[in-house]
């Protein structure tokens, strides 16, 4: 369902998040969209994940759970689109909702303050600032810990916040985010390898890694070109991370970014860690690359903020380049 004019209407969504983001004065009195997401997640998880059932039957209440959640925001969204379409200048209303669906400004405004907390604050600011954006245990991480923590969430976020996002309005328009967003927010609620969510939330998160596929490798991609503008060994490290370490995490998606990130600062990133009071012993990304250090500071969470910049204005530019192209046919 590619529409040609999706393009300029993607193209103000991308510049009322990056100029405006979520206003306070909304969102201070309105639930923010995604938080409406949350709590339909919640009811629903609450109604039909019942631990007494064997593992059959909580698989197929995942299943039955997530395909309802996809049919209702996939449908509000062509509600959504066929009214706005009646509505004068009704597109514009489409691109502030949009817009709320792309996180590019509040992940750099969430990165910024755990940078600014390391370089005038301390370590428990830091790492109360960390977890806001992590789904980490951060109480014990140190310095270079909680730097490599922020620089993993950006790395990630980019894709799933950003650059999937960007897709999925390209693809299938107004319906096509909602759901997508629906997906994600899922995931990150009921896609965890628990006891309680290891059967139930299953099918939300193979969903969420099949609709992160392609985004998470063009996201790598923008990462290691915008690498280049730093010189060619800066690019070099970048792909040569992407391709030794993108496939070590347990995510088929999450590493790609988060290895190309890795290899354009010279950083190892991931690792071993503290999920909800159990260990998890992940692997290394980026130790493939030679000179590469684990002792991330401040300064490499600003290196990273400016090579995520570079890559949300490459993003925007390329959806200008799309934007111009179709503008004829709108």
């Amino acid at each position: 369902m590619l529409e040609p004019c999706i393009f300029s209407i993607l193209l103000l969504a991308i510049l009322i998040d990056a100029l405006v983001g979520d206003p306070d004065f909304i969102y201070l009195r309105l639930k923010h969209p995604v938080q409406l997401m949350g709590l339909m997640i919640s009811y629903l998880d609450k109604k039909l994940n019942k631990q007494y059932q064997n593992s059959f039957y909580q698989r197929i209440s995942g299943i039955i759970l997530i395909i309802l959640l996809l049919i209702l925001s996939a449908l509000f969204g062509l509600v959504l689109k066929n009214i706005f379409n009646l509505i004068p200048h009704g597109w514009i209303l489409e691109a502030f909702i949009i817009s709320s669906m792309i996180a590019a400004k509040s992940l750099y405004q969430h990165v910024k303050s755990v940078q600014n907390s390391l370089e005038t604050s301390t370590l428990d600011e830091a790492r109360l600032e960390a977890s806001k954006i992590v789904g980490r245990n951060t109480k014990n991480l140190d310095n270079h810990g909680v730097a490599r923590s922020a620089i993993e969430s950006l790395s990630e976020n980019f894709s799933d916040g950003i650059i999937a996002p960007i897709f999925w309005t390209v693809i299938l328009g107004l319906p096509g985010i909602l759901a997508y967003k629906m997906l994600n927010t899922a995931d990150s609620m009921i896609g965890h390898k628990n006891h309680k969510y290891i059967y139930f939330g299953w099918a939300s998160a193979r969903l969420d890694d099949i609709a992160n596929f392609i985004p998470a490798r063009i996201s790598a991609l923008l990462f290691c070109i915008v690498a280049s503008f730093s010189g060619r060994a800066a690019f070099i490290r970048s792909f040569k991370a992407i391709h030794n370490d993108a496939k070590k995490l347990d995510s088929i998606n999450s590493g790609y970014p988060e290895a190309a990130m890795a290899g354009a600062l010279n950083l190892i990133l991931a690792g071993p860690r503290l999920y909800s009071g159990e260990d998890f012993k992940g692997n290394w990304i980026g130790d493939s690359v030679k000179g590469s250090t684990s002792n991330a500071t401040h300064k490499e969470i600003g290196k990273a903020l400016s090579l995520y910049t570079k890559a949300c204005i490459l993003s925007f530019l390329l959806v200008t380049l799309i934007t111009l192209f179709f503008m004829e046919r709108c």
